[in-house]
């Protein structure tokens, strides 16, 4: 066993954070840590790392035990450069190349028996450099520096004028580098993208010691984690198994403990309702023994579910078929009169109702090709016309446009001027609840900056949706939530995101920006990725199946309309055909999702819209035939 806690207890001040943890961490672990947030799980960390002494309770590890920790928020008064931080690690080697040097001149000076001695003095220095890795460090700091995505230009940036990001990459880096025997991992793939993101998990994969990771990303933790810690309530459980396999068994343990707390309820009426009834009768005696046995029930706390946003169904006023269009788009900027090209831009067009995923590297721009399709950025070339009726409303990465010296409520207010008691009703759906409404959001923390945000924003019902990062901060519980939120949500949504569960389930469009090109994919995240794997003999699903039917009535459509004009008030059919294609599509990924958690009334309300709106579709295809007959 590498480390092990008895009974830790924490408060802080009168609250307390959590209390009877009990954990271990073996050779070779592979333990993921989730829970809302606030529930504890970065104090947790800072208490088994001697960061943070606990109220109660007490750690141990193995003498001599190495753990690398990477804290959520690195430190930010490093002096020197990234680099100086990173070539830390390295700091035994450096020790023995000075005395290497010193060896070699110590040969030079020496003749007979002390040259001999001198020489051997070498040969040992030398075999120890050798085992340290002296002949390659250099070469395997520059592969972990660029696997976390940093550039080797990069390193020589002060770390007091890096961006969290840059501290963050630089910080996991040099963790990575320490070769520990225990590897401490706080929210890591907040700055990954999609490729440091695969390189960390495979390293991580190969990694021959212990790694205890705290992350939102669900991805990683089924990839990369072998048992789960679950903080919930100030209490941790332990479950064997990835994130999917924890949350299976959790969801059962909910329903076993529900059905335990409901028949000992049910017990507990009819005792009380035995004693009540003879207490003062001729079964008095039995009464009174059934009250003490009773006295010390140990009860069963009612299974609670941890508070998250619940948003309800978020309705868009309709727009033209076309929410934007891009045309032969350049973007980039301008420094002391030189363009500089971030990207290229085929022509598009952003539909009524699509969901497109923005992809790329770190860094690539696509946050300035979101800003310049908002008219927030000038292009270097090119139009971006918005469409009929369209409203857009703006999620922005870390940056949030909140007003700082107002209050929760005021800051909503502000937006939309609703009754104190709508609006305190509203931000309670957002977790805002009792005196959380009066908080400064100048003393908001990240996750609750993006809930404000986000309610400040889905409470105009905009028609086009453009969130940048929208999950940032957030945890698991509000990530499923906000993702049933958009589900529902009938507008366009063009969002840029690294969180690959979120882009799987929200994308059905992948705009890729690679090589300064943006090329466009029809299809799931999922579907891209194995795109870009080599080639495999893969079944043609009935989504693709669907796509291709789709572009099909696409191309007929548009050569029909070149040869003929219809008239003004005719019904377009075709573009109704295409409504009910998205809806059909969202409805079924709603009943898989029903079907998942057994939930028989929403499956049976889900296949009733189903079958209502595969009716409809039957109904549009037999009048545009006739149209066209």
């Amino acid at each position: 066993m590498l480390l092990s806690a008895s009974k830790l207890q924490l408060f802080y001040g009168d609250v307390e954070v959590f209390a009877g943890v009990s954990v271990e961490v073996g050779e070779r672990a592979r333990i993921g840590l989730v829970g809302p947030n606030g529930s504890g799980k970065t104090s947790l960390l800072r208490v088994l790392m001697g960061e943070l002494e606990p109220d109660a309770g007490a750690v141990s590890s193995n003498a001599g035990l190495r753990v690398a920790y990477v804290a959520q928020i690195p430190d930010h008064d490093d002096p020197g450069t990234l680099r100086d931080g990173v070539m830390s690690v390295f700091e035994g080697l450096f020790e023995l190349e000075d005395e290497l040097a010193a060896s070699a001149l110590e040969i030079q000076r020496r003749e007979g028996g002390e040259r001999s001695r001198a020489e051997a003095r070498y040969s040992e220095l030398l075999a120890e450099y050798e085992a340290m890795g002296g002949y390659d460090y250099q070469s395997q700091m520059e592969r972990v520096v660029q696997g976390v995505g940093l550039t080797l230009e990069t390193l020589d940036t002060p770390a007091a004028q890096a961006s969290g990001g840059e501290r963050t990459r630089a910080a996991l880096a040099t963790a990575l580098l320490t070769d520990p025997d225990l590897l401490v991992l706080d929210e890591p793939t907040n700055y990954l993208d999609f490729e440091g993101l695969g390189w960390l998990e495979d390293f991580l994969a190969g990694f021959k010691y212990a790694a205890l990771v705290v992350s939102h990303d669900r991805y990683f933790l089924d990839r990369v984690c072998a048992e789960m810690w679950e903080m919930e309530r100030g209490k941790l459980q332990r479950f064997p198994g990835n994130y999917s396999k924890y949350r299976a068994l959790k969801q059962a343990q909910v329903e076993r403990n529900q059905k335990e707390f409901e028949r000992q309820r049910e017990y507990i009426a009819k005792e009380e309702y035995f004693i009540q009834r003879y207490k003062a009768g001729q079964r008095s005696r039995e009464a009174r023994g059934r009250e003490t046995r009773l006295a010390r029930l140990e009860r069963i706390e009612s299974p609670q579910s941890e508070k998250t946003i619940s948003l309800g169904r978020q309705s868009a006023s309709r727009t033209g078929h076309v929410a934007a269009s891009l045309r032969g788009l350049t973007v980039g900027f301008c420094d002391n009169g030189t363009r500089h090209t971030l990207m290229r831009a085929p022509d598009l067009d952003l539909e009524r109702g699509s969901r497109t995923a923005i992809v790329g590297p770190n860094g690539i721009g696509k946050t300035t090709l979101l800003k310049t399709i908002l008219g927030e950025h000038e292009p270097l070339s090119g139009t971006v016309t918005l469409g009929h009726n369209v409203q857009t409303g703006h999620l922005n990465q870390g940056t949030w446009n909140l007003p700082e010296g107002k209050t929760v409520l005021d800051a909503f207010i502000e937006v939309k001027n609703t009754p104190i008691g709508e609006a305190r009703d509203y931000l309670a759906r957002f977790l805002f609840q009792g005196d959380d409404v009066f908080k400064r959001v100048s003393a908001l923390s990240g996750g609750e900056r993006t809930r404000l945000s986000l309610a400040r924003l889905l409470v105009t019902y905009p028609n086009a949706l453009v969130l940048d990062e929208p999950t940032t901060h957030l945890d698991i519980q509000s990530r499923e939530a906000l993702e049933d939120t958009l589900e529902s949500y009938d507008g366009a949504l063009l969002f840029v995101s690294h969180d690959r569960h979120f882009i799987n389930l929200m994308a059905e469009r992948i705009w890729a920006i690679e090589d300064g090109e943006i090329t466009t994919f029809e299809g799931s995240f999922e579907e891209w990725m194995r795109l870009k794997q080599p080639p495999q003999a893969q079944p043609v699903s009935r989504r693709a199946r669907a796509r291709h039917r789709r572009r099909d009535r696409e191309a007929r459509r548009r050569e029909s309309a070149a040869g003929q004009s219809r008239a003004a008030d005719a019904i377009d059919y075709e573009e109704i055909i295409q409504d009910l294609e998205t809806k059909i599509k969202r409805i079924e990924r709603r009943i898989e999702k029903a079907s998942a958690r057994q939930d028989l009334d929403a499956i049976s309300r889900l296949g009733r819209q189903y079958a209502a709106a595969q009716k409809a579709m039957d109904e549009a295809w037999e009048q545009w035939g006739m149209e066209h007959s």
